[in-house]
Parts: structure tokens; C-alpha cells; sequence
């Protein structure tokens, strides 16, 4: 039976059907929706784990058990995660274990688009590469036969494009077959990592790595497809797709395992054709490995850099951002590889749509605290997060954003080294959990003057809605135990707490100026559910303008509220354009209100008593 599958959900579905019992992850764009619907299997435990780190020691603890696990995150949080990842490498497993890598590539939800590739041969581990739903369900399965034969965790790389994009997958059933786990293993020398039991074992991991570098030569997912032998393409993953598309009578070396490569097949396919290239998205992974085989490339003299008496890696296709069959077929054109005259297609268009910017959402809980902030003139050091817009105009209220957690570090940074502003940190609640806790342990034990600001939205908001350990609800929907944040940051040794409601601009504001009358390290936390969330949505009541009090003052815009528009109508006084709201994107936050000199922001049935004062007064 053929269902039509998005790549994660593919992946989903494979893991099920090879028996996985345990899955842990982190919610992180593109990988989010793989755990999601695994979790929605029968006979599975799913869970978002605090970090990448935690869920995939979670994982491992698993596969150590016996049990076939699986871990998921975006090519950033395998960063987090990496430390782990390089244990299980060193001590292999029993069952099988899948390390789930979404990369980003063109960055549409990161701060970098690293090719995670690079961390397979690191590591020592296998890489496969799927290049649609069907690869990444077969490649899935493949995964975990893979871990177990060869003793070895496996990464399974996916791309954006291969994780959101849906195509037909042809469906199998759950195994039955596999092995009752035993007792757990007590075997010191191969999985307890000392430096004595380590330095032996990275002789097996480098032995491994070459038996499966054999074994690659006959994985059924490797392929050669003869075609003319004129071009010759080595490629992988969803730019197989583009070089079918673009080059449709070339031959292709397809590979679903990217590390290691199978040199033999590459040498046997480039003795086959005259001229080869390798087509892959970010690093040239696959071709430096190629070029290192002493196995030229087709470069033409043109391209070369000047003053470089070799060929350059990546020199035909963009080292950077997405590929697409017109980035593709624009480069191939540039190094002569296609007609000039094929060159027919008008360039894509958005149809007339205007842009639009990235902004907070109308009735976000964050806005209040980037108004004050803004308004304050302090540094802000930011987080990954939905409040990363904070920087955007005219909030233009954050001045660093690095890596999850990394805000109470840097501001930390900063005011050790003796900078003489106050520096402000602000941070998500499911970051908080995820990586802010050892930072702010180091401000409370180092005494720092840092604030930082913890914006409570009651979930894991710019991911679409996760729970976290402060929701009170698992993955699996079980109501659990909610782990208070403010009684936490008082554990972690702060005497400076405080909760507000984070639609309060008033609170905000005052605490944070009396708090920088001294020098004392302090967490500020602003609590209020995400606007989006169904239980807020409930209580959703559009806010007016009156436009007889309105000067056109322009202290609303700066809000940055996309409900608040200016209208039509200039006051005739200032000669300004006064504020209107759009009653179906008005949320009733109030924080707009709060910030209007003339109270001329009420609730539409305020609105209406005004107007009816005003038509019976005499």
C-alpha cells in the first residue's frame, strides 16, 4: 500500500515498522515533525527531551538495553549533542541506534546551514542520504539492519527539502522477528570509554569503518545508472532529483550511503565517462574524497582560480544555500556543460506579492519586554527563539543572537570583561530548560551583574507548539509533573527573582530600572501563554482606535505590532497619519493601550459607550 509521506514522516513510519521502541528528540525545524508522528504509533514511548544531548543519551541508554532507539534534532543540535555521539561511536551498541540529522540548507530556520556529513567522518560512523519519502523510509530500515551488523550508531542525513516535501511511499508492516533483549551488559572494556578500554577501541572503530567501506560496494542503495557516457554525475540525496531533471541523459552514480564511499564503484563509473562531476548541496564532501582518489573532475580552464595551479573543489555548483534545478542548470550552463540557447525560462515571480518581513506575532507576550528594553537603551544579548525578532525595526531591541543558551553566557561575557553597560539576557522557557540552566548557575556562582529576562510562553512556541518540562504534558499527551521555573532559578543560587505577567509594560519597566541601581545579579521572569495557542485564541477581543483622542503620536507603531496600521486620516494639528487597528488580527494584549499617551486605545464595546457619551452630551 502507497500513502503519500513528507520525508519526516517517512522516517516516522520506517522506524516504527523496524521495531524501534524508543524515540528521543528535541523539537528543532526541519526535523520537528518526525517525533511527532512517531509518537503516534502504538507500542512506542516518545519524548522531547530537554536537549539534543539528553535525547540522545536517552536513545543510546535504550540501545545499550537492547531495544532499537532512534534520536532526532536539526544539524545544529547534533552539535549539542555531539559529545554523546562521539561515545556511542567509541562503544558501539546492541541494538540498533539512528542518529537523525535535518540540515538546513539556505538557512530557512537556522543561524547556519553546516553540512553534517562532516560529523559521519568525524566520528567513523556510517551516512546515509536520502533523496525523497521513499529513500527516507527504505534508508530508515537500512539504518537500523546497518547499526546492528556493523556495531555502529548510523547518521541519517536529511535536507529541508526532503523532510517537508511529500511524495507516495509504498508502505510495509511492523517486524516481528527481531530479538528479545537480554540481560543488560556488563562489559567494562567496550562500554565503559577510560582511556585504557578507549585507546583499543579506536582501532575497531577504524577497522569497522573499512569493512563497511566494503560493504558499500554492494549496498543496494549505491547504484550506477547508464545512460550516455558523455557527462557522469556522483551525486546524492535530493540533488539526485536535480540531476535527472537538468542532465536527463547523463549517467548517474547514485549513492544513498555517502560515508563511506564505495571507491570502486566511483573508479569503475568514472572509467566510463568523459566528463565527471560530482553534484551535492553544501560541502564538497563527496568530491574531495573523490579528488583524493586521484579521480579527476571536469573543470574548465575558465573556472579555475586565478593563481591556483589545481582544480578547485565546488568550483561548478554553489558552495552556499539551497540547490534547485535553476541553480543547477545556470551553473551547469556557466561551465559549458548545457546550450546557451536552452536558456528559455523566465526567471520565477512571486506574482506581485509585496515582502514580508519576518515580525512578531499580533498579541505576543514577548513585544511588552522588547518595548521597555528598547526603551532603556541597554545591550541585549538574545537567544533562538520566536523572541529572536526582538531585533527587528522598530523594536530593534536585541544586539546578539549566537546559539541556543548562549545569551546568559555572553551577556556574562561581556560584563566580566568590564563593560560598563548593564547587559540585559533574554531568554525562551524551552530554551531555559534546554541549555540557560549551567549559564546562569555560572552568573549566580561568579556574581556578574547580568539580568536576565526569561519570557514564559507556556510552550515550545517557534517550533509550533511542543511541550517542554514547564507545560505539564508529554509528547504523549500524559498530563506530568511541571517544573516551576521561578523556584528553580531561586534553587540555582539568584535572590533577585520575580514573576510578572508578561502583558504588563508598567511592571516590566519599573522592576528593570530598579534592578540596575545595583550591580546584583537578577532574573526577571514574564509569564503569558502564546497568543496562538487554542486556550488564548479563546480569549481573543479586538481593540479600537478613537480616533477623536488619536494625535497620530506614533507611540503605538512603536510596538511593532502588525494589528496597529496607520490609516488614512492625519490629525490636523501635527499633520501625522493616526493609528487604526484591524479588528481580525487584534488580539486585545493590551499592551498597545498601555503605551498610548491619550488613552485613545479601548475594547470595541468601550469604544461604542465613548461615542455614545459623546452623542447625548450636551
Amino acid at each position: 500500500m502507497k500513502r503519500l509521506l513528507s520525508g519526516n514522516e517517512a522516517v516516522a513510519r520506517a522506524a516504527w515498522e523496524a521495531g524501534v521502541k524508543v524515540g528521543s528528540g528535541y523539537p528543532g525545524t526541519p526535523s520537528t515533525e518526525i517525533m511527532e508522528a512517531f509518537a503516534l504509533y502504538p507500542g512506542v514511548y516518545a519524548e522531547w527531551a530537554p536537549n539534543e544531548k539528553v535525547g540522545l543519551d536517552v536513545a543510546v541508554g535504550a540501545a545499550y538495553a537492547g531495544r532499537r532507539a532512534f534520536a532526532t534534532m536539526k544539524h545544529v543540535g547534533l552539535n549539542v549533542a555531539s559529545d554523546a555521539f562521539f561515545a556511542v561511536a567509541m562503544t558501539g551498541v546492541e541494538a540498533g541506534l539512528v542518529v537523525v540529522s535535518a540540515d538546513d540548507p539556505s538557512m530557512h530556520s537556522s543561524q547556519n546551514e553546516q553540512d553534517n556529513r562532516q560529523f559521519a567522518k568525524f566520528a567513523r560512523v556510517p551516512c546515509l542520504d536520502p533523496a525523497d519519502s521513499q529513500e527516507a523510509h527504505d534508508l530508515t530500515l537500512a539504518a537500523f539492519d546497518l547499526s546492528e551488523q556493523f556495531d555502529t550508531p548510523v547518521l541519517l542525513r536529511l535536507t529541508t527539502r526532503v523532510c517537508h516535501t511529500s511524495s507516495p511511499v509504498e508502505l510495509g508492516t511492523q517486524r516481528e522477528n527481531l530479538p528479545e533483549p537480554g540481560k543488560y551488559p556488563r562489559n567494562l572494556s567496550k562500554y565503559c570509554m577510560v582511556p585504557a578500554n578507549a585507546r583499543k577501541r579506536h582501532p575497531a572503530i577504524e577497522a569497522r569503518i573499512a569493512e563497511l567501506a566494503e560493504f558499500a560496494e554492494t549496498f543496494q542503495h549505491n547504484r550506477i545508472e547508464r545512460r550516455s557516457p558523455e557527462i557522469g554525475i556522483i551525486t546524492a540525496g535530493v540533488a539526485y532529483n536535480y540531476a535527472r531533471e537538468v542532465f536527463p541523459d547523463a549517467s548517474v552514480l547514485k549513492l544513498g550511503m555517502v560515508y563511506p564511499l564505495p571507491r570502486k564503484m566511483i573508479r569503475e563509473f568514472a572509467s566510463r565517462v568523459q566528463k565527471l562531476i560530482v553534484l551535492e548541496e553544501l560541502d564538497p564532501f563527496i568530491e574531495d574524497q573523490v579528488r583524493l582518489m586521484g579521480i579527476p573532475l571536469y573543470q574548465p580552464a575558465d573556472l579555475m582560480p586565478e593563481g591556483v595551479p589545481y582544480p578547485a573543489t565546488k568550483a561548478l555548483f554553489p558552495i552556499a544555500g539551497e540547490l534547485d534545478p535553476t541553480v543547477v542548470r545556470a551553473s551547469a550552463r556557466a561551465a559549458g556543460m548545457l546550450p546557451t540557447l536552452e536558456m528559455r525560462e523566465s526567471p520565477p515571480s512571486n506574482g506581485g506579492l509585496p515582502v514580508r518581513p519576518p515580525v512578531l506575532c499580533p498579541g505576543c507576550p514577548h513585544r511588552s519586554s522588547f518595548y521597555v528594553l528598547h526603551k532603556l537603551g541597554v545591550p541585549v544579548n538574545g537567544d533562538i527563539g520566536c523572541y529572536t525578532l526582538g531585533m527587528v525595526q522598530p523594536l530593534d531591541a536585541l544586539h546578539t543572537v549566537g546559539c541556543m543558551g548562549a545569551s546568559v553566557g555572553v551577556a556574562h561575557g561581556a560584563a566580566v570583561a568590564g563593560d560598563k553597560e548593564r547587559h540585559v539576557a533574554v531568554i525562551g522557557d524551552s530554551t531555559f530548560f534546554h541549555s540557560a540552566i549551567p549559564a546562569l548557575i555560572n552568573v549566580a556562582y561568579n556574581q556578574s551583574s547580568v539580568i536576565t529576562i526569561i519570557m514564559d510562553n507556556r510552550v515550545t512556541g517557534m517550533t509550533g507548539h511542543q511541550e517542554n518540562p514547564g507545560t505539564g504534558r508529554t509528547l504523549q499527551n500524559q498530563k506530568t509533573k511541571e517544573i516551576e521555573i521561578e523556584p528553580l532559578v531561586r534553587a540555582l543560587g539568584f535572590d533577585k527573582v520575580l514573576t510578572v505577567p508578561s502583558f504588563d509594560v508598567a511592571a516590566i519597566e519599573k522592576t528593570l530600572k530598579e534592578w540596575m541601581k545595583s550591580d546584583e545579579p537578577a532574573v526577571l521572569i514574564t509569564r503569558e501563554e502564546c497568543a496562538l495557542l487554542p486556550s488564548a485564541r479563546e480569549r481573543w477581543l479586538p481593540l479600537e482606535v478613537v480616533s477623536d483622542k488619536c494625535n497620530g503620536c506614533t507611540l503605538c507603531f512603536r510596538v511593532g505590532c502588525p494589528a496597529i496600521l496607520k490609516s488614512d486620516q492625519l490629525d490636523p494639528k501635527t499633520n501625522r497619519p493616526l493609528a487604526v487597528i484591524d479588528p481580525l488580527l487584534c488580539t486585545g494584549c493590551e499592551i498597545c493601550a498601555q503605551v498610548c499617551p491619550r488613552d485613545a486605545i479601548l475594547f470595541r464595546n468601550q469604544v461604542s459607550s465613548v461615542k455614545s457619551n459623546q452623542e447625548v452630551a450636551p
